[in-house]
Parts: C-alpha cells; structure tokens; sequence
C-alpha cells in the first residue's frame, strides 16, 4: 500500500519545528528515524494531514555530560548510543540493551527520541529510561519541561507528552560506582519485538541490593516497574531463597493482558524465567567479585 496524502515540511530551526507543532496539533506527526512511523503509513494506520521532519535540527542531537546527568539527544540513533564512548563507561545498561534492537538496519536509522514518543510497550528504551529513573524532556513555544520515565508512560502509545511538544532530549542519572545492572529478552527471533523483557538496575554492598528497579517490557501496555518482587530483593543478600520469593512475588503481580499469540500466563511464565535467570547470574558474578 501506499501512504495517504500529507503535507511535508523540514523545518531548519527547533524555534520553527515547535511553531509548526503548536499550529498543527494533533494533525501533525514527526518524523525522526521512521522505522515505526514510516510502515504505519504505508498500511494506512496512521494518516496525518502534516508530516514534519525533524532530522538536521542539530540542537536535538548529541550525547553529554553535565550537571550530575547524561544528556542524549533525542535525534542520536541507536546504534550511535551502543558506539558512544560516555554510554559505554557511564550507562552500561543502555549499551548492553541497544542490540537487542531490531536489526542492523534499522539501528542505524531509528532513534531514541522515535521509540520514546511512539512508548511501544515492547520497545527496549522505554525500559532502560524506567530502570534507570530518567527524565524525558519536552519542548514546545510554551518552554521546555521534565517528565519522571515513571510519570511519563501512561499507556498503550499513550504519553505524558502534550501535541503540541517534541521530545527533545532523555536526561539519565550516571552509573554510580557500586551499580550492577542486567539486561535480558525474550523474543521468537533475533530482532522481533520481546515476547517479555527485563531491564534491571541496582546498587550493591557485598552480596546485598540497594535501590533495586526492576522494569519489565512486553508484558503490559506500558514498560512496568514490578514492585513486589523489588520489594522481595531490596537490601536482602542475594541468594537462593531471595530469588524464589523476588519470583513467586513477580508471578503475583504480573498481568499481562490476553494475546492470540501469546496467553497472560505464558509471557507471565516468560518474565519470571528472565528474573530466575538474571538474578542467579547476577549472584555468581557478586560471588566472584
């Protein structure tokens, strides 16, 4: 099929992109990487009367530190952020999530600011930014504001952000020096959408967890911190007896909603399995140290 008409225009300032937005609304969609947007259009799902491509706004562009935080652009690709020197030493998780992503391709194309506006409730970023407790920026001709990852995802490719704003930048706290964190999915094959998915991040003393967040994708319709099992982790030594309580506690709080091709209790199994599995790796690796 073939996309619907639209009107396209590229604005060259960020100042004129957030103009074009504040006039057109909710009849406008961006265009930044579009590797989900760009498939939508061609099945017709989606059909906006203004197409808006924000790709040369340098000012959306960039990964840096400052100020106590990690700043990635909201136009910085994905596999810009798995090459990035600063993510690799200051945000392992996201670099040990980024190949996870589709595929080669679409990596090179797709960006971080995409994935976090569309909030797929499979994708891999969304998570990261709800492990990790960082801030999406949004900018629009009203000013510029910071949305917690945890106040942020709402729903099913539903949004804190308003539409007259773009998402502008991810702001994350840096890995402390005492972090661990872990990452894991399950999908049918190498690059689908996860069946289940976890992304965890903690501090640690000794063989104890502090300030355990543990963000699960694809099993809701929104990336879900499980705060049960968290709770059956926080500040407790690691061992055989805590894994089992932090599972049972995620197989009681788990509800994912019915799929035809994969049922509540199979992506509930699905999570739990990924839990087991990082916690003991994690636990081996605690032991070593």
């Amino acid at each position: 099929m073939k996309a619907p008409d639209f009107r396209y225009l590229k604005p060259k300032t960020l100042p004129e992109c957030l103009s074009l937005l504040a006039e057109h609304g909710d009849l406008a969609q961006v265009l930044a990487g579009g590797q989900s947007l760009m498939p939508l259009l061609n099945l017709r799902l989606a059909a906006p009367a203004v197409l808006i491509d924000i790709n040369g706004l340098s000012e959306l562009s960039g990964i840096r530190e400052a100020d106590g935080s990690i700043t990635i652009g909201a136009l910085e690709r994905h596999e810009e952020i798995a090459q990035s020197a600063i993510v690799r030493q200051r945000l392992p998780l996201l670099a040990d999530a980024a190949p996870h992503i589709a595929h080669i391709a679409i990596r090179a194309r797709g960006t971080i600011g995409g994935s976090v506006a569309l909030a797929d409730p499979a994708a891999e970023w969304p998570a990261c930014c709800l492990a990790l407790g960082a801030e999406i920026e949004l900018a629009s001709t009203r000013g510029r504001r910071r949305v917690a990852a945890a106040d942020y995802f709402q729903g099913l490719y539903t949004t804190a952000r308003q539409a007259d704003e773009l998402v502008a930048a991810i702001h994350f706290p840096p890995a402390a020096p005492n972090a661990v964190h872990a990452f894991r999915e399950i999908s049918r094959r190498r690059g689908d959408f996860a069946i289940a998915g976890l992304a965890l991040a903690a501090l640690r003393t000794g063989e104890t967890l502090h300030n355990v967040r543990l963000a699960f994708f694809g099993v809701s319709d929104r990336p879900i911190l499980a705060s049960n099992a968290m709770a059956a982790l926080e500040g407790r030594p690691l061992g055989a007896s805590m894994i089992e309580a932090a599972c049972k506690a995620l197989g009681a709080e788990l509800s994912p909603p019915e799929d035809p091709a994969y049922p509540a209790a199979y992506k509930r199994q699905v999570a739990t399995t990924l839990l087991a599995r990082i916690l003991g790796d994690l636990q081996a690796e605690l032991l070593d140290a």
